[in-house]
């Protein structure tokens, strides 16, 4: 099960995203050649007899595109130049560009606005509602009903950036600065405690634990949707903050196979869990595609900010190379990720 959850989760993630695309694609009046779910050898696929689009199913679950006509400037097919992608105006290039990561955030909003309405849902915000007394918060004074306001300097606004910090706090002192029931400020210290799971991996832990209350009803849910995916976009920029910070290690990213992982162990807790990792999923690869690194949509998105500033598009040739390395650098990270989920496996 957990690799049908896998390809599902995946699939539709994909789906959404390469549907955005496409839809402005059509919008627009860009010719689209292929609209392709998964990568490889074709397995299913059709066009409609008078349609210009040919849809696929390819055999590796992983991936997807919408080839479109005038994606490079030099592409010298039949198709009218004024069905090309590069001859329309660049917001329409722009907004096609950014459809796929906007669906991304649509579909992550609706999946947890439709878990809240069937199972309920608790605060996201970073209110302590319990402190243990034989961990660190306890000693340095952190009471319930405080509201975590920032973590060595850095704001916080929900209970996933509360957890980052402190798995990324390597066992060293903290400030963290709270706010009382009565808006009063102070700031203390503390040095997480470390625990090793079963495998010896390392974790730390201070002592404290958010509301659990579950609260139900339409307002409720839509309010908690929009908490989370804010939330989750804020943390997801976080991270990768931190990431070139130093803050988190190359070594702590996962790939398909650590994925699959924690798609496995999601799927044996129930079907809210997995709705709430394919919504964590979709947020996640809508930020990575609008980060402005070549082969990414936010790479083709910088293209656009360039042409627009020069007023004329960057050389054909010049935005080919930039790609195709960046691409090439892509493929080495995955492979060093994938190999670091392997390892992780065993």
């Amino acid at each position: 099960m957990a690799i049908v959850w896998f390809i599902l989760i995946l699939g539709a993630i994909i789906l959404i995203h390469e549907f955005g695309h496409f839809i402005f694609s059509k919008l627009f009046k860009v010719y689209v050649y292929e609209f392709s779910i998964g990568m490889g050898p074709k397995i299913l696929h059709f066009k409609k007899k008078k349609g210009e689009t040919e849809y696929c199913l390819r055999l590796i679950p992983i991936g997807g595109f919408v080839s479109l006509a005038g994606e490079d400037a030099d592409d010298n097919s039949k198709i009218p130049d004024k069905r090309k992608l590069y001859s329309k105006p660049v917001w329409q290039r722009f907004i096609i560009m950014v459809a796929g990561a906007t669906f991304n955030f649509l579909f992550a909003f609706t999946l947890l606005f439709v878990m809240a309405l069937i199972y309920g849902s608790v605060s996201t915000k970073p209110v302590i509602a319990n402190v243990s007394e034989e961990y660190p918060a306890y000693a340095a004074g952190i009471k319930e009903g405080d509201t975590i306001v920032s973590i060595d300097g850095k704001k916080v606004s929900s209970w996933s950036e509360v957890q980052l910090y402190i798995q990324t706090s390597e066992g060293k002192e903290m400030s963290i600065v709270l706010k009382d029931s009565d808006g009063d400020k102070r700031t203390v210290k503390l040095v997480p405690d470390v625990t090793k799971d079963e495998d010896g991996n390392e974790s730390y832990v201070v002592g404290i634990s958010l509301d659990t209350t579950v609260r139900r009803g339409f307002v409720n849910s839509l309010s908690y949707a929009c908490e989370t995916t804010g939330s989750l976009y804020k943390l997801m920029l976080t991270t990768i903050k931190e990431l070139f910070t130093g803050g988190v290690s190359v070594k702590d990213l996962s790939g398909p196979v650590g994925i699959y992982s924690v798609v496995d162990s999601q799927a044996k807790r129930g079907f809210e869990s997995i709705m709430y990792l394919t919504a964590y999923l979709s947020m996640n690869i809508g930020v990575i595609n609008l980060l402005p690194f070549p082969a990414f949509d936010g790479g083709r998105v910088l293209f656009l900010i360039i042409e627009k500033i020069r007023r004329k598009p960057v050389p054909a040739k010049t935005e080919a190379i930039v790609n195709s390395i960046g691409f090439a650098l892509l493929m080495l990270l995955m492979i060093f990720v994938t190999f670091n989920d392997i390892i992780r496996l065993f």
